[in-house]
């Protein structure tokens, strides 16, 4: 299992587009991959689960990846936030 915490750069913080990016990119790999933050913990792979955690601007997420493939699961997903989902 691996674990890496990022935070939301972008100033809308996390909307529809923005889920859609990770559910996108979370369904290429084979490894169960979880957001979780603050107590709430969902499945990266739910566009619905990922617009109810409500991560706003400057808010923490821990990414969560096990499997096969979790480090470039991880890596993925931790470089969508980097690079502000594009919106900026």
């Amino acid at each position: 299992m691996i674990e890496q915490t990022i935070t939301i750069t972008n100033r809308a913080g996390i909307h529809a587009r923005p889920a859609a990016m990770i559910v996108q990119t979370a369904n290429k790999y084979k490894s169960r991959i979880f957001l979780e933050k603050d107590s709430a913990k969902i499945n990266a792979k739910s566009i619905m689960g990922i617009i109810t955690l409500g991560a706003g601007f400057n808010s923490s997420i821990k990414i969560i990846a096990e499997g096969d493939d979790e480090s470039e699961a991880v890596q993925a997903i931790a470089q969508l936030f980097e690079n502000k989902f594009e919106e900026e």
